[in-house]
């Protein structure tokens, strides 16, 4: 799953945190939420790139989910 969030404000995207944990940050119409195996993210000007909260590089950036490559262990 992916989560992209659009050009927002700080101020608007720190008060945007504590909604996560219950769902309704989905609703913000710059939060964009989709499933998909790969996907490239070009812009016109090179941006930093985060991945859970830990920079990763600058775009253009392509990535893929290894299905089955999480072990997780539940009861």
């Amino acid at each position: 799953m992916f989560c992209i969030v659009s050009h927002m404000n700080k101020l608007k995207l720190f008060c945007l945190f504590p909604t996560v944990y219950f769902g309704r940050h989905l609703s913000v119409p710059q939060v964009e939420y989709f499933q998909t195996e790969r996907l490239r993210l070009e812009t016109a000007e090179p941006q930093n790139v985060y991945a859970d909260g830990e920079y990763v590089c600058r775009t253009p950036i392509e990535v893929g989910v290894v299905r089955g490559a999480l072990r997780v262990i539940v009861p």
